[in-house]
């Protein structure tokens, strides 16, 4: 699978038939639903957790009956979903199952880079002599460790309290506004979670609220930890999940989702035996081979997904479902807001007012039927969010208050 071998393509798939397997695979359109929040998290591969509100909300929207409870629950009780950093540094929320793979490829890529950054940074912002950055780091991290032996979850907090080696802080870019001192606790015990040492065990904050208490990998999987796959062996079974969910799509897209090398991407491809599949804007997209055949249309549905969705953050090129109205609906860094679906386009945001109510915020016109299935589930979501408002990071410009801008 070269650049310079012409790729055979199996048919050709059109923008409606992508947005219908959205629709299907990924649990949003209403015959599609699922009952636990395992099966939402599976049906986009893993749940995208930068902000605690977006995995309830995730699970949420693609389930009648997935509550807030629901998802605690597998997160802090039956651990059957597991929060790990990943592909491009981000932290997402994985099926147990899949959490190996993600250690053997994605996060072992992320770690070296964030070694190599934090080493580079002790040396250059601390009063470390050079070229000690990484015994320093080592040593932390095995102080760390010690520490959490006993079972007992920490917060960072915690953590620098009782342990002295990383109880201090690093003076970043002093002549920068953005500059300051910076905690090195958070900093080692991400670099222990990337490498699959530590794990984010319970919240010490409410649902929508980052608190995380860590303790062992060892502990929190009950001493029963799996092994990593090589790197190879995890990224093929990341894609293999990826296709399914998100297929068709192209390796850029794909390269982009896992953070990783388009080599990686092909190598996977090979592995498993992609079939690739022409797409509407004259690209090569790649499909699973047991995936080929056409997906039909689900019946008419709408989603209100929140911000940083797995479905709106799945690829690199999303025209055929954003349409024009990307730019009113990621941020200056390309964080998506939340966005308001019709048959697998986004037509809007949505937003809360001071009451706590959800609020539509269409761009586009849509008929009458859509509207009110979008308002019944508006109420939907006001019902299970309480008075509870959420999402003051990451808006879009869709959904900012009339007049700012």
């Amino acid at each position: 699978m070269t650049r310079s071998k012409a790729i055979a393509v199996a048919r050709s798939v059109t923008d409606q038939e992508r947005r219908a397997r959205l629709g299907v695979r990924h649990a949003l359109a209403g015959s599609a639903r699922v009952r636990s929040a395992e099966a939402a998290a599976r049906a986009v591969v893993c749940l995208h957790a930068t902000d605690p509100p977006s995995v309830h909300l995730s699970c949420w929207a693609r389930s009648e009956r997935v509550g807030i409870e629901d998802v605690e629950h597998a997160l802090y009780e039956t651990r059957s979903l597991i929060r790990q950093q990943a592909m491009r540094e981000t932290l997402f929320v994985f099926p147990r199952d899949l959490v190996p793979a993600a250690w053997g490829s994605a996060s072992a890529r992320v770690a070296a880079i964030h070694r190599r950054r934090f080493v580079k940074d002790l040396e250059r912002w601390s009063a470390m002599p050079e070229a000690k950055g990484a015994a320093w780091l080592r040593a932390a991290e095995r102080a760390v460790l010690d520490r959490l032996a006993d079972g007992v979850p920490r917060t960072s907090t915690g953590l620098r309290e009782e342990v002295p080696e990383v109880g201090g802080f690093i003076v970043q870019s002093p002549d920068k506004s953005w500059g300051g001192k910076v905690a090195v606790a958070p900093r080692v015990l991400t670099q222990l979670g990337m490498d699959g040492s530590v794990a984010r065990a319970g919240n010490a904050g409410a649902w929508y609220a980052s608190r995380p208490t860590w303790t062992t990998t060892a502990r929190w999987w009950e001493n029963d930890v799996p092994d990593a796959p090589t790197a190879r062996e995890g990224y093929a079974e990341l894609v293999h999940r990826w296709l399914w969910s998100y297929g068709p799509g192209t390796v850029e897209d794909i390269a982009w989702w896992l953070g990783a090398t388009k080599g990686a991407v092909r190598t996977a491809l090979e592995d498993l035996d992609a079939v690739g599949v022409s797409l509407e804007d004259g690209s090569v997209g790649w499909l699973r081979g047991d995936d080929v055949a056409p997906v039909a249309a689900p019946e008419p549905w709408v989603a209100l997904l929140p911000l940083l969705d797995p479905t709106v953050m799945g690829w690199k090129r999303r025209e055929f479902f954003l349409g024009g109205h990307g730019p009113q609906l990621f941020d200056s860094a390309g964080n998506a807001g939340t966005t308001v679906w019709v048959d697998g386009r986004v037509v809007g945001a949505w937003v809360q007012d001071a009451g706590g109510a959800v609020q539509l915020r269409l761009l586009e016109a849509i008929t009458p039927a859509a509207h009110e299935a979008l308002r019944a589930e508006a109420r939907r979501l006001t019902e299970l969010l309480d008075g509870r408002r959420v999402f003051a990071v990451y808006p879009s410009p869709a959904m900012q208050p009339p007049g700012d801008g």
